[in-house]
């Protein structure tokens, strides 16, 4: 390591506070990666919009208006800042302080801090938490890695592709978990999961329909983003034996998603990752997903789950029957040998290496 970048400062999602479940997946991944960069020696100070809380993180929080979420707007939708912009805040924050650390790290999924880079003294390392949305934000992500590609991350290779991007350093940052806090079921009960946003992007009502064919049962958990979707979808399905768990921290969540026979992932865009795949890999339950997108990189189509065709009720009534096929133990080991923050720890130093 030509230097060593110790002192941290970190721009958080600015769509809403750390903790409430606004950031979607991001935020799973960023208190992740500030936990194992704290146990081997760095320091870390998060920049977060206020009412953020994720112990024992420390967290700055920074008063504002949110910015709109990127999945919301559409492709040729202008750069947009709110009157008292968080964003904006969180960026002068860094600017003010960045004499008192070695380098940024940017989570935010937004034009501004991409724009600001080449104004700033110290590095800043941008991982990209979303694919293609935008046509603006797009031209950022390629002109950050044009600039300066060792300092440009990625969960997926099928991410980066969705910029026109071939990521040439080869280097992507898949998340990882603290699988001490994941318990291990190998006697699940009949039920199914489906974890998330409820929001149309997510494609909840392929899952709905899909549970109307088979019977089962299913628990949805995830923020309620939508709920006029929500309501909708469940009035257009109305024998999808289907109840709404709500938003749980991850305790809670680990301890009734093992208990599930199986994770159904109806995603209608390009998932970035999808944490939620990896979360019931370590609980040893197996995913039923589109072949779409992160968890097409995540899943083992026959041993830890099956990737089926997108958009395709039929084929995921398939793949929910094929469930009792699949070891519970394969996921589990999937998670271990994968997705430990000791990996993702490896991954993250690798990665700042390149002031």
């Amino acid at each position: 390591m030509a230097k060593t970048l110790r002192k941290l400062l970190v721009l958080s999602t600015p769509v809403g506070p750390l903790g409430t479940g606004l950031g979607g997946g991001v935020e799973l991944t960023l208190f992740n990666m500030a936990q194992v960069l704290r146990e081997r020696g760095y320091s870390l100070t998060v920049l977060a919009p206020q009412g953020s809380k994720l112990p024992p993180l420390e967290i700055e929080p920074l008063p504002g208006a949110m910015q709109d979420t990127a999945q919301s707007q559409g492709r040729q939708t202008p750069v947009t800042l709110p009157p008292q912009s968080v964003l904006g805040a969180m960026c002068e924050r860094a600017r003010q302080r960045q004499s008192q650390v070695d380098a940024i790290i940017n989570f935010a999924y937004d034009w501004l801090p991409f724009y600001l880079t080449p104004f700033f003294e110290i590095p800043i390392f941008h991982f990209v938490s979303m694919g293609s949305l935008n046509e603006a934000m797009d031209e950022a992500v390629r002109k950050a890695v044009q600039s300066h590609p060792q300092r440009v991350t990625f969960y997926t290779r099928t991410q980066a592709e969705t910029f026109g991007i071939d990521n040439v350093q080869g280097l992507y940052i898949p998340s990882g978990l603290d699988l001490s806090l994941y318990d291990f079921c190998d006697r699940p009960g009949t039920q199914l999961a489906w974890v998330g946003r409820i929001a149309p992007e997510k494609g909840l009502e392929d899952a709905l329909a899909a549970i109307s064919q088979t019977g089962d049962e299913m628990t949805v958990w995830g923020v309620m983003q939508c709920p006029d979707y929500w309501d909708e979808i469940r009035q257009r399905h109305p024998h999808a034996n289907v109840r709404y768990g709500g938003f749980l921290p991850t305790e809670a969540l680990q301890k009734a998603l093992g208990q599930c026979r199986g994770l159904v992932m109806t995603s209608k865009w390009v998932e970035a990752f999808g944490n939620v795949a990896i979360e019931a890999l370590a609980c040893g339950v197996p995913v039923v997903s589109y072949c779409r997108g992160g968890p097409a990189e995540i899943v083992r189509d026959g041993e830890t789950g099956w990737l089926v065709e997108p958009d395709s009720v039929p084929a995921l009534v398939a793949g929910i029957e094929k469930l009792p096929q699949l070891s519970r133990s394969a996921c589990r080991q999937q998670a271990e040998t994968e997705y430990s923050l000791a990996a993702m720890g490896d991954r993250l130093e690798q990665w700042l290496s390149h002031p």
